[in-house]
């Protein structure tokens, strides 16, 4: 296999990509990564003309000589005895505007894949690899669950601060009378029930809601009770003993009255 692709970003960044396993395994468009297992490790679909075949393998990427990197990998199928095996080299050149990578490498392939036409195999490695390579180029994607760092500001929030400023302090007592005080802005204090008010309200403590709701007014406000009739009911007292005398009385003539008779 020979191969050469242009990539509009600086060597460093291919070069610091290259050297995350991390980052490789990143860059492969469709692996599923074992769990526990080394970075470059798990299981990949890949699509040849109208066929998929699943390989489940290993890549690892060393440094070589002349600043070259040398690729290895292998893999086996899923749902069958096929296996498949590459051995590349890459070569990174510094060009205007970006980078030319240059493959150089074997692969052999047995099983399923064997069976397929060969133009289709290559074309189908190819658009795997430029994918792998583009990937590589790009920003570094931040890690799961990273933070981004809050900017420092130099001005505080008056909320953070842990004496109020005079504009949210409230006013000290400078003695100022009930009248005095009503006049600030926000701070003044409300006029004090009457009297009459103040000692309802602190005799319905303790009291029940019912109690409350249904107790009668006090003061002021507390109706004015209805006059007694002292002088009929001191009448209706004295009545009722003559009227019982005058009854016995006419009793006891009646009788006289008819002995003479």
């Amino acid at each position: 296999m020979e191969h050469e692709v242009f990539l509009p970003v600086p060597v460093e960044r291919l070069r610091e990509a290259l050297a995350d396993p991390a980052r490789i395994a990143r860059a492969i468009p469709g692996l599923q990564q074992d769990a526990g297992a080394e970075p470059v490790t798990g299981r990949l679909k890949v699509r040849i003309g109208s066929h998929s075949i699943t390989y489940r393998g290993s890549l690892r990427v060393s440094p070589g000589q002349d600043g070259a990197y040398v690729v290895e990998g292998d893999a086996t199928e899923t749902r069958g005895t096929g296996s498949v095996t590459l051995v590349l080299t890459l070569r990174l050149r510094d060009t205007d505007g970006g980078t030319t990578v240059t493959v150089h490498g074997t692969a052999t392939g047995e099983g399923r894949v064997a069976e397929l036409p060969r133009e289709a195999v290559a074309s189908a490695a190819l658009r795997l690899l430029n994918r792998c390579l583009e990937a590589l180029g790009a920003e570094p994607e931040p890690e799961p669950g990273a933070q981004p760092e809050a900017p420092d500001t130099a001005e505080d929030s008056v909320h953070d601060t842990e004496i109020p400023p005079p504009s949210l302090a409230p006013p000290a007592d400078d003695g100022l009378g009930l009248e005095d005080t009503a006049g600030t802005e926000g701070y003044g204090e409300p006029d004090e029930p009457p009297a009459e008010a103040a000692h309802a309200r602190r005799t319905m403590i303790g009291r029940s809601a019912e109690e409350v709701d249904h107790a009668p007014p006090r003061g002021r406000y507390a109706p004015v009770p209805a006059p007694q009739a002292v002088a009929v009911n001191s009448t209706l007292r004295w009545a009722a003993p003559a009227a019982a005398l005058v009854l016995a009385s006419a009793i006891v003539v009646g009788r006289a009255l008819r002995r003479r008779r």
